[in-house]
């Protein structure tokens, strides 16, 4: 079934929480607990009292970012693959769940928005639909334009590798060929190069409709929003 989002956030902000590697390194977590998350010695939660600052925000938390903690107002995302792997443990967690991949349409449990085929790019106007922008993180934007959102902050937009790592984690093993080294590095560029492109769309539309986006990752490649550290922000 379709959902419609309403507007539970009127005028307020926003933090979407994506999945570079510098969210742990906005708020100050130290290097060796961040190693652990990395090694899989320690679990994603391990970074939380560390971000106590936002736990009474409004959080969109994207793909595996839910296990953070259940602080979260709403996990969102539209890769099958990641259902999939992790929809036992989603249905469990406390916060909305919110999906645009078919795949997860018809799940009691799932709040599910169908692709704005006439808005690939930019913000939806359409309160069931999402602007899919090439990934789950972009698309979460017009997700919080929805709520009536006036302010919304991307923090682990990076588009790039930090420190030689795509993700502030190591979770994403999904169980198909390994590429080679090279091959690999080469799709993850393609893959920042090709999500890039939708941000001029988004920030126009954000200018249009005067909800304020700011970049929270202090690393990102992206261009179109004004960039302000998280210590800044709070």
């Amino acid at each position: 079934m379709i959902w419609s989002v309403p507007k539970m956030w009127e005028g307020g902000e926003v933090w979407i929480l994506g999945g570079g590697p510098s969210i742990p390194i906005e708020f100050g977590v130290p290097k060796e607990v961040i190693q652990d998350v990395l090694q899989g010695r320690s679990t994603p939660s391990v970074y939380s009292p560390y971000m106590a600052p936002i736990h009474k925000k409004h959080v969109i938390a994207i793909n595996i970012a839910y296990q953070i903690g259940n602080w979260m107002d709403m996990v969102f995302f539209g890769d099958a693959k990641f259902y999939d792997k992790y929809k036992i443990d989603m249905a469990q967690w406390s916060g909305l769940k919110v999906c645009c991949h078919q795949v997860a349409m018809n799940v009691p449990w799932v709040k599910y928005l169908q692709h704005d085929k006439k808005r690939p790019k930019g913000i939806s106007y359409d309160p069931k639909a999402i602007s899919w922008n090439g990934n789950s993180g972009a698309a979460a934007i017009s997700v919080a334009a929805h709520t009536g959102a006036k302010r919304i902050i991307l923090l682990g937009f990076d588009m790039q590798d930090v420190a030689g790592e795509k993700h502030w984690h190591d979770l994403y093993r999904w169980d198909i060929p390994i590429p080679t080294k090279h091959n690999k590095q080469a799709q993850v560029q393609t893959d920042y190069k090709k999500y890039l492109l939708a941000f001029p769309q988004i920030a126009q539309d954000a200018k249009g409709r005067g909800i304020e986006i700011i970049n929270a990752s202090s690393h990102s490649t992206i261009d179109v929003f004004p960039k302000v550290a998280v210590k800044d922000l709070l």
